[in-house]
């Protein structure tokens, strides 16, 4: 699927529009993810229709206003539009997050032609493979909502590495950039109940056992000449 966008530049569409060229940076925003091309045009009105509908599905899988853990997603609007005025109309009501591909790049047409897109609005989904999961999924999306992303992320068999549990991690190699960070809370947790734990050991079940095994272990050491400092486990 990064193939797809290699050598192409995408536009991010916040306020400056920023613009993602190198392989590096296109590789790191579609790399592992499920993507969606939107097909769509500001002359349509069943597209004026879908956008508020597509915006919420979208908020509700990559805004952290909305979800915990942003999904592994990438919407990339192909615009359809007869002029740039209406494509930037289009960019206006959609969300800061999708990706765009400038109108001026003829690219654009070749992708209409290469997943054969006849009729607007189309959402045509693709696996991190690049093979396609749905040819148009509006429906779904009207019908469902984000849950059909879980169906997604089934069909694709994604597996999001990045909020496993710690002891998972040892056995990848690709791991999140906050996995020391969670790594050492973990650590901290075990050894925190591996004391409380060792306390109530040494209590014994009426708080005096503790200390008979503890004296019991003074008096071996010192007769077995044991001159060093007793160390109290």
């Amino acid at each position: 699927m990064v193939d797809l966008f290699l050598n192409r530049v995408l536009v991010e569409n916040n306020w400056d529009q920023d613009e993602l060229n190198t392989e590096r940076e296109i590789t790191g925003i579609l790399e592992n993810r499920i993507l969606m091309l939107f097909f769509a045009s500001a002359e349509c009105e069943e597209c004026q229709e879908f956008v508020p509908v597509l915006n919420d599905f979208f908020k509700r899988l990559k805004d952290p206003a909305y979800i915990e853990y942003p999904k592994l997603l990438a919407l990339i609007y192909i615009s359809l539009d007869q002029s740039e005025e209406q494509q930037e109309r289009v960019l206006k009501e959609m969300h800061k997050k999708v990706l765009f591909l400038a109108f001026e790049d003829p690219y654009r047409k070749e992708l209409q032609a290469m997943f054969k897109v006849k009729d607007v609005p189309t959402v045509v989904v693709l696996r991190p493979d690049g093979s396609i999961l749905s040819p148009n999924a509006v429906q779904d999306i009207c019908r469902f909502g984000s849950d059909c992303f879980h169906n997604w992320q089934e069909s694709a068999e994604l597996i999001e590495r990045s909020f496993m549990l710690n002891e998972e991690f040892d056995n990848l190699n690709l791991r999140s950039a906050t996995d020391p960070v969670r790594r050492l809370k973990y650590k901290t947790e075990d050894d925190k109940r591996k004391r409380r734990w060792w306390k109530l050991w040494g209590k014994g079940k009426d708080g005096n056992e503790g200390e008979e095994e503890r004296d019991g272990a003074w008096d071996t050491k010192r007769k077995e000449g044991d001159k060093g400092t007793w160390r109290r486990r």
